[in-house]
C-alpha cells in the first residue's frame, strides 16, 4: 500500500467516481472537514462540477456518493445542501493503513522517484565578525531543509559560503600593519616563508574588527585603504593572502563552537575567495557572449524582471577592477557546477538580497550555467524584537549568538528547576537536558512562522513547556519514552494496532497518516513550518489520547498492546520529524 496521505488515498476513489460520469479527475480532491461531527473529510468537487458541467450540484455530489460508498474504505459518505459530500473512513481502513507504517524506517514518508544532488547555500556569515542573531534564520532553515531533502533521497551538500573576500577583510589587514608594521606580511619584497602562526589568538582577533570597523566608517581615508587592501589581496598579493588565511582560519575556529551547539554542520567550509579562480572565466564569458556592457567605467549586466521592466544591473567588476559579492556569488555557481556536478541550487538568505540573487540567476541562466527553475531563493524575514524591530540588546546592540545560546539555555534550567528536575537528576543530565531545551525554544520559536514573514521574538513565551513551543514538543516526545519505558519495566510490548473504538484512537491515527502530506509540503514550498505544524498537531492528538486512554490501567490485553502500538509509533514519527527539524529529544525532562 502506498505511503501517500489518507487525503490522497481516498482522492484517487473519488477522482475514479468523477471520471465515471465523464467529469474531471481534479474534481475528487480530498479535503480535512470543516465540520468534525458531519465526517473526517469532505469532498466539494460537486460544486465546481455544477457550474462546469451545468447540473445541480446536489445531484452530482449524490451520484458521486452512490459510486463511492460500497468502498471498503469508507465507513459512511453522506450529502448536505447544496453538494458537500461528507467522509467518514472505515475502521479497519484506518488501522490497516497506520500498521503498514510500524515497520517503516521513515514511518510513512515517500522517497523521492526523481533525486537531486542539490547544493545548499546556507550560513553565510562574514570572516572576521562573530556570529550573531542574524546569522540565526539562515543557519537554522538551512539545516532543516537540508535534513528534509535528505530524508527522501536527494543527495545535499552544504556549503556555510564564507564572506571572506570582501572590504572587511582589507579593514583587517590595515589593522593589523597598524599595531604590528614590522611583520613580513605588509614588506612588499619579503621572499621567505610567511609564519605559520596566526600574530594574533582568537580573543586579540574578534576584539579588533569592531574597532577597525568604527574607524574606518568614521574615517574616509582609512576606508580607502581598506579598500585598497582588499583590492590588493584579490589581486593575489602574497603577504595579505597568507595574513588573509590567518584570518579566515581563526574566523572559523571563532564559529564552529557556536554552529555545534545549535547543531548546525556543514559539508564544505568553502568562501568567496575559493570562487575568485572562476572570477576571470566568468567575466571573459560574459563579455563573450556579449551579456556584460560597460556602465560609468564598471562592467555590469543588465537586467529586466519577468515583467519586462528594466531593473538595476548587476555589477560584474567595479570601476577600479574589484569583484564584488554579485561576482563571486556568480562564479560560485560556476564552480558548484562544474565541481559539484550539481543539479539545483537553493540558496537561504535574507529576503532583503532577493533583487541580488535575481540578478545573479539572470546572469548565471545567460551564461548557461543552470536553468532558471533550477536557481531558488528561499528569502526568509526578519527576526524582531518586542519593538517589531530587528533584535537587539538592550543597549541597542547586536546580540551575539554564544550569548543568545546561554540565555536560553539558562532559562531552560530555571524552568526545569521549577518542576523539581534537579532533584530527579544529576549535574550533567541536567546539563544536557538544558541545553536540548534550550535549543529546542530558539529552533522552533524560527521555524513554526511561515519562512518568508517577519517573527517576533519573546523568548520568555517561546520557553514554556504549554502551547506551541519547542519545550512542549520535547515534553510530549519524553512523556511517549516514559510510557514505554514503564511498559517494558513491567513486562509489556507494543503490539498490532486494533481497529478504533474512540474518537481519540481515530484522531491520533489520522494525525499520523498525514506525516508524507506536511513533508512534501515542506519541500514543495521550502517552508520547515509545515514539519512543526504537524509535530504539534501529533502531540496534541496524543495528549487527548493519553488522557482518554488508559493505558497501563487497561485490562484487556490486546487492547493494551494496541495502544502501546500507537505510543510507539507516535514516538517515532515525533523522533523523525524533530530531528528534520534539528531538535534533539532528551531521555527524561
Amino acid at each position: 500500500m502506498s505511503k501517500s496521505s489518507i487525503e490522497q488515498q481516498i482522492g484517487l476513489l473519488f477522482a475514479d467516481a468523477f471520471t465515471a460520469l465523464d467529469m474531471d479527475a481534479d474534481l475528487g480532491r480530498i479535503t480535512k472537514s470543516q465540520r468534525p461531527e458531519l465526517g473526517q473529510f469532505q469532498c466539494n468537487g460537486a460544486l465546481p462540477a455544477a457550474k462546469r458541467y451545468r447540473r445541480n450540484p446536489l445531484e452530482i455530489a449524490q451520484d458521486i456518493a452512490e459510486k463511492v460508498q460500497s468502498s471498503e474504505l469508507l465507513k459512511s459518505v453522506e450529502v448536505t445542501p447544496p453538494g458537500f459530500i461528507n467522509i467518514k473512513l472505515a475502521d479497519d481502513f484506518l488501522a490497516s493503513s497506520v500498521n503498514q507504517l510500524t515497520d517503516d524506517a521513515l514511518v510513512g514518508i515517500e522517497t523521492t522517484e526523481s533525486p537531486e544532488h542539490i547544493a545548499l547555500d546556507f550560513g553565510g556569515p562574514n570572516a572576521a565578525k562573530p556570529l550573531h542573531v542574524g546569522h540565526l534564520r539562515s543557519s537554522i532553515i538551512g539545516e532543516s531543509l537540508k535534513r528534509t531533502l535528505r530524508t527522501v533521497g536527494h543527495k545535499v551538500t552544504s556549503d556555510i559560503h564564507l564572506g571572506d573576500w570582501g572590504t572587511q577583510m582589507g579593514m583587517m589587514i590595515e589593522a593589523i600593519k597598524k599595531t604590528n608594521p614590522e611583520l613580513p606580511y605588509f614588506d612588499e619584497n619579503f621572499k621567505g616563508e610567511y609564519p605559520k602562526k596566526s600574530p594574533l589568538d582568537v580573543t586579540e582577533f574578534m576584539s579588533m574588527y569592531p574597532e577597525a570597523s568604527q574607524l574606518c566608517k568614521s574615517d574616509p581615508e582609512e576606508m580607502d585603504k581598506a579598500r585598497q587592501a582588499t583590492l590588493e589581496l584579490q589581486q593575489g598579493r602574497a603577504g595579505y593572502r597568507a595574513l588573509w588565511q590567518h584570518i579566515r582560519n581563526l574566523s572559523i575556529e571563532e564559529m564552529k563552537p557556536d554552529f555545534e551547539r545549535l547543531g548546525v554542520t556543514f559539508d564544505l567550509w568553502y568562501g568567496e575567495a575559493d570562487a575568485d579562480p572562476y572570477v576571470s572565466v566568468v567575466v571573459q564569458e560574459a563579455k563573450e557572449k556579449k551579456i556584460a556592457i560597460e556602465s560609468e567605467g564598471a562592467l555590469v549586466v543588465p537586467y529586466t524582471d519577468d515583467k519586462g521592466k528594466e531593473q538595476a544591473p548587476m555589477i560584474l567588476l567595479k570601476s577600479d577592477g574589484a569583484a564584488i559579492y554579485a561576482t563571486t556569488d556568480l562564479a560560485t555557481i560556476k564552480e558548484r557546477v562544474e565541481n559539484l556536478k550539481m543539479d539545483r541550487c537553493i540558496y537561504v538568505v535574507d529576503n532583503r538580497q532577493d533583487l541580488h540573487f535575481r540578478q545573479v540567476f539572470n546572469a548565471a541562466t545567460q551564461l548557461n550555467y543552470l536553468a532558471k527553475d533550477k536557481l531558488t531563493f528561499a528569502g526568509f524575514g526578519t527576526m524582531n524584537g518586542p519593538d517589531n524591530k530587528p533584535f537587539k540588546t538592550r543597549d541597542g546592540g547586536v546580540l551575539r549568538l554564544t550569548d543568545l545560546i546561554k540565555t536560553a539555555t539558562d532559562l531552560a534550567y530555571t524552568r526545569l528547576k521549577e518542576t523539581g528536575a534537579q532533584e530527579r537528576f544529576d549535574a550533567e543530565e541536567m546539563a544536557d537536558i538544558a541545553h536540548k531545551v534550550a535549543i529546542a525554544t530558539i529552533k522552533f520559536a524560527d521555524l513554526h512562522n511561515d519562512r518568508k514573514a517577519n517573527y517576533i521574538f519573546d523568548l520568555e513565551k517561546f520557553s514554556q513547556f504549554e502551547g506551541k513551543t519547542g519545550p512542549y514538543l520535547l515534553y510530549s516526545a519524553v512523556r511517549m519514552k516514559s510510557i514505554l519505558r514503564k511498559a517494558e519495566e513491567s513486562g509489556l510490548m507494543a503490539g498490532n494496532i486494533m481497529a478504533p473504538t474512540t474518537e481519540e484512537e481515530r484522531e491520533l491515527m489520522l494525525a499520523m497518516m498525514s506525516i508524507n502530506k506536511a513533508v512534501e509540503t515542506t519541500i514543495e514550498n521550502l517552508q520547515p513550518h509545515h514539519l512543526c505544524d504537524f509535530s504539534y498537531g501529533l502531540s496534541q492528538s496524543f495528549s487527548r489520547f493519553y488522557n482518554a486512554c488508559h493505558i497501563m490501567a487497561e485490562t484487556d490485553k490486546n487492547k493494551q498492546q494496541s495502544w502501546l502500538g500507537l505510543t510507539k509509533l507516535a514516538l517515532k514519527q515525533q523522533e523523525r520529524i524533530l530531528d528534520m527539524l534539528g531538535i534533539a529529544i532528551p531521555e527524561r525532562m
